[in-house]
């Protein structure tokens, strides 16, 4: 793990369903963590602000749902 996750406070969204959630930490370097909250030791993304940005903004506009 790496050492910038070290104490993130993890939560989930409230539009987490009962088998697919992801957590989400905002960390003191100004990046956001991910992770499945299924396997909570297991691997995490860290990404930029602005990448983590653009994601939530596609994801409301419904860039990724199905079609």
């Amino acid at each position: 793990m790496s050492s910038e996750l070290s104490g993130a406070r993890w939560f989930k969204s409230s539009r987490s369903g009962a088998r697919e959630c992801v957590e989400v930490a905002f960390l003191c370097s100004g990046r956001v963590g991910v992770r499945d909250s299924k396997n909570p030791d297991g691997p995490a993304l860290i990404v930029g602000a602005t990448d983590w940005a653009a994601f939530t903004t596609a994801v409301q506009r419904g860039r990724f749902d199905d079609r």
